[in-house]
């Protein structure tokens, strides 16, 4: 039997760059910590359909990824006395509000826990390896080794002893912190263009947030290029910093061109193919900056690369199939009757999935590294 669920997240901090918390609901019999989980519906998605448990059980909406996580098990009593084992199919959900209210709200509680936490929460040990697989903490630890020579040796591939040479020659520049920055530019413009297609009040805002997030990344993306100029030594080769840092700023640039359509069209509502897209650009976004700090120590963290690189890259390939049907059923339903309608929500279409195109660009040059460094 099957089950779908999701799995809440939300950016700390004003800025959306501060530690990744999941949020946890508790069951209504044993009151033990879970995730908003259901059945399918039928005639809906599966995501779709999770979404709604997430709103329902929990009082939360979001930006939901069409592409599971993964899936874990556990077993159900039934009220004749059966335990029956369920399949949990689980999905990422990117939490943009909170209700005061919701349909569950008097038979469950909610708390947002730090990954470890959360996964020592639940019961379910497949769950507790799913939200551990989720999270990036212990891969951030493990991205900074302490001690100075270590840093050196490890970046630099030499001997631990002649890293003490290494120390003596010029500065490596800062890059990876202007990688991780404009990382943290990409989560919340994409959590902006999230709530930008739920439509709704605050629009405005978000757009203007959207275009703001994209300026912030131009000074990064020119503090880089600069870097690369007047830095002797450099972490990998030029072009390929170059290429990266580009790469990263084109999908954030897309993400303005998006928002931009919706402000010179007016456009205040969008179609639900739309919504999933965005729901993939929130997770890859969370992954980019997961994936960034790895590159600190690529020989340690070659295999973690790989998974997300390997999950950026089939994450696009769904959503040029929800582009295409999304299109599809767009021209069928409006196409010969409202032409420029659907020109315009062509365009949206095409921003779209050009911002998660950007992505796997960044997941090539990512592998690109892997390949030459690991």
């Amino acid at each position: 039997m099957r089950q779908i669920a999701v799995l809440p997240y939300r950016f700390g901090g004003p800025a959306q760059d501060g530690p990744t918390e999941i949020l946890l609901i508790t069951s209504r019999e044993t009151r033990r910590w879970v995730i908003p989980k259901g059945n399918p519906l039928t005639g809906m998605t599966r995501h779709a359909a999770a979404a709604i448990e997430a709103e329902e059980e929990a009082g939360v909406i979001g930006a939901v990824c069409p592409t599971p996580i993964g899936s874990y098990q556990y077993r159900k009593r039934r009220a004749n006395g059966a335990a029956v084992m369920l399949d949990v199919e689980v999905f990422p959900l990117a939490v943009t509000n909170e209700l005061p209210e919701w349909k569950e709200d008097g038979e469950r509680d909610r708390q947002w826990f730090p990954f470890h936490a959360a996964a020592a929460a639940v019961e379910e040990p497949d769950l507790q390896a799913l939200i551990r697989s989720f999270g990036d903490s212990g891969f951030r630890a493990a991205a900074r080794p302490d001690g100075v020579v270590f840093n050196v040796a490890e970046k630099t591939g030499v001997n631990r002893m002649f890293a003490w040479f290494q120390r003596l020659l010029p500065r490596q520049g800062n890059f990876f912190e202007l990688f991780e920055s404009h990382a943290a530019t990409l989560v919340a413009g994409a959590n902006a263009l999230s709530r930008l297609l739920q439509g709704g009040n605050g629009m405005a805002d978000h757009i203007q947030e959207i275009i703001e997030r994209e300026h912030d990344a131009d000074a990064i993306t020119r503090e880089v290029l600069q870097t690369v100029r007047r830095t002797f030594l450099t972490p990998f080769d030029r072009s390929a910093i170059t290429d990266l840092i580009a790469s990263m700023d084109d999908a954030i640039d897309e993400m303005q061109k998006t928002a931009g359509a919706v402000d010179l069209y007016d456009v205040t509502e969008f179609e639900p193919e739309m919504r999933d897209i965005a729901g993939i650009i929130v997770d890859a976004a969370r992954l980019t900056a997961e994936a960034l700090p790895l590159l600190r120590n690529i020989g340690a963290n070659g295999p973690r690369l790989h998974e997300l690189t390997e999950r950026l890259v089939r994450m696009e390939g769904h959503a040029d199939e929800i582009h295409a049907a999304g299109l599809k059923r767009l021209f069928r339903e409006i196409g010969a009757t409202d032409t420029t309608q659907f020109i315009i929500r062509r365009e949206l279409y095409r921003h779209l999935e050009t911002v998660v195109d950007r992505f796997e660009d960044v997941a090539n040059e990512i592998d690109g590294l892997v390949i030459d460094h690991a």
